[in-house]
């Protein structure tokens, strides 16, 4: 291949991981999907080609829907234990992130919310509400109709409108006050604490530590309170699973305020959290190995802030 294709294909490499990280909510899914892209490319008779971003887009499009409708991810998601994988501020795969809606449609919430859309319905969503593309060519990039493409986003836009909670836009500062806040409170052990911190409709999933077969799922304020309580209460087991007494640093995860338990410079676990006027409305915990690995990679470069809590 000449060295003005794979140019062509770099400058929209980032584009392109953007777009299968929303369609598959894995890094390590996206990368793959973005390569075997590249391997299409090498391999077609680009003169063809009238426009590559567009046949570019369509290629990963399609790779992501096939991993999905693939017999191993519907068992794998369909087991109930599976989360997005988080991604640290900066990370371009999170990109673009111009609008709110691009930038909500990224954080583990929305993320999570999408994994019960149908995979055409989920690719049309993205491509639609995050990167703007008109009905008309989303019909070509998913071989359908363009009014079943309009059907298709209507129908998503209502399912994630209609379960999404919390999401509002907070500043940085905000944000780690309303964490910093919630952190106090749940290593106070005081439940009422907690539960004066979270909306009504509070939810909370978990992967258990990394460990348990199926998803952790917790509603009420009282539970929520009580499973973080507990969660947030450090043991000698506890200990020994993270590999030492993590510090807790705030951060910004999908773009939403998280607390990262680093121990030894590595992240052990997650939780990030969604607010709704000044209050916790859901939380992820994550803290599976192989989910933190790319955050792992970043935070290896980053140069975080104080911890605000030194060690557990």
């Amino acid at each position: 291949m000449d060295s003005a294709a794979v140019d062509r294909f770099e400058a929209g490499r980032g584009r392109l991981a953007s777009l299968a990280y929303r369609l598959l909510g894995s890094a390590a899914d996206a990368e793959d999907a973005v390569q075997d892209a590249f391997l299409r490319w090498q391999a077609a008779d680009r003169e063809r080609i009238e426009v590559p971003e567009a046949w570019l887009t369509k290629v990963v499009t399609n790779l992501c829907l096939d991993r999905l409708r693939s017999a191993q991810a519907r068992h794998e998601r369909a087991a109930g234990a599976w989360l997005p994988e988080p991604l640290l501020e900066g990370d371009p795969m999170l990109g673009p992130a111009e609008t709110f809606e691009q930038r909500e449609s990224v954080s583990l919430a929305v993320l999570t919310l999408m994994e019960r859309l149908s995979p055409i319905e989920r690719a049309a969503y993205v491509l639609r509400e995050v990167f703007s593309y008109p009905h008309a060519e989303i019909a070509g990039i998913l071989d359908i109709t363009e009014s079943a493409s309009q059907q298709h986003v209507h129908r998503a836009r209502r399912r994630v409108a209609a379960e999404r909670r919390g999401g509002d836009e907070v500043d940085p500062a905000s944000a780690r006050r309303i964490v910093e806040e919630f952190l106090a409170a749940a290593m106070s052990g005081r439940t009422e604490r907690l539960v004066a911190l979270l909306t009504g409709d509070v939810t909370a999933v978990s992967d258990g530590y990394g460990l348990a077969r199926r998803l952790l799922r917790y509603n009420t304020r009282e539970r929520v309170a009580s499973y973080v309580r507990a969660g947030f209460k450090p043991t000698p087991a506890k200990r020994r699973l993270a590999g030492g007494s993590p510090a807790f640093h705030i951060a910004l995860v999908n773009g939403s305020p998280a607390v990262l338990a680093v121990a030894d410079g590595r992240v052990v676990g997650a939780v990030a959290f969604e607010v709704s006027d000044g209050r916790v409305a859901s939380l992820h915990g994550i803290a599976a190995t192989d989910r933190l690995a790319r955050l792992n990679a970043a935070w290896r470069q980053h140069e975080p802030d104080a911890p605000v809590i030194e060690a557990w």
